[in-house]
């Protein structure tokens, strides 16, 4: 069986510590995506971590396949789409579906 994408989620997390976002983004924000089909082969990868701060862009994707060790003796291609520092963080609209919005009621 191939690498999950629970399995790089969880090595990103504990090695590059992503950080928390404002309020409204409810969650850590990195994000995999297992473009394989559900092999395991080929990721997709975007984090925001503080670990990224002061680091040229090659550093940056070095750390990540850095964390990604183990997993890359597995996966086939590894895309690094963002790997940001909070401060370099633009959200695109894709990444304000994850907005709060205030119910609505009707009177």
């Amino acid at each position: 069986m191939g690498v999950t994408k629970e399995q790089v989620e969880a090595s990103l997390t504990s090695k590059l510590n992503p950080v928390h976002l404002p309020l409204f983004f409810f969650r850590l924000y990195k994000e995999v995506i297992d473009t394989s089909g559900g092999c395991g082969a080929s990721f997709a990868v975007e984090i925001v971590s503080e670990e990224f701060e002061g680091k040229r862009l090659l550093e940056r994707h070095r750390m990540v396949n850095a964390a990604l060790e183990e997993e890359m003796k597995e996966i086939h291609a590894l895309s690094i789409k963002k790997a940001q520092a909070p401060q370099q963080w633009n959200p695109t609209p894709e990444d304000s579906s994850t907005t709060a919005t205030t119910p609505t009621t009707d009177a």
